[in-house]
């Protein structure tokens, strides 16, 4: 019986270790996300970048902290980075600071946007809209012109 026991224990820690990788893709691609991000944001901004995530996860919250100053405050930040459903009351205003989507949709809609990251196909996808980036006197270096589309 004791032997069953430990058996079944040694199974059940075997089994759970083959199901952890389920968790590595997230993280990674969340750290890709953060990667591409912080490209976007300091070549927008030529000053130190304070990150705004309006409900940020505790994963979220570690992968992006290793590359942004986070605040927890729309008003405190400098870049906002919009990946979630939120109410547009929630948000500050955007004359002091850069609004970025990773919502396809939500760019063409709301002209608060001037960017967006999204995913395609488990690919990233980035849209810049031409007369955002102009309204908002913002140069990016020329290996973003591929992104940049004219609406």
């Amino acid at each position: 019986m004791k032997r069953l026991i430990l058996l079944l224990t040694f199974f059940g820690l075997l089994s759970a270790e083959n199901y952890t990788f389920l968790v590595q893709p997230y993280s990674k691609e969340i750290e890709l996300e953060a990667k591409i991000i912080s490209e976007i944001a300091t070549s927008s901004l030529h000053e130190e970048i304070k990150l705004f995530i309006p409900n940020m996860s505790e994963m979220e919250r570690k992968v992006y902290s290793q590359y942004f100053t986070l605040t927890q405050k729309c008003e405190t930040s400098n870049f906002v980075f919009v990946n979630k459903t939120v109410e547009r009351e929630t948000l500050c205003d955007n004359t002091k600071r850069l609004f970025f989507t990773n919502n396809y949709r939500k760019l063409l809609s709301d002209d608060k946007y001037y960017g967006a990251l999204f995913w395609n196909k488990s690919r990233p996808n980035i849209v810049f809209i031409k007369n955002r980036l102009d309204k908002k006197a913002i140069v990016l270096p020329q290996t973003f012109n591929q992104f940049i589309e004219g609406i």
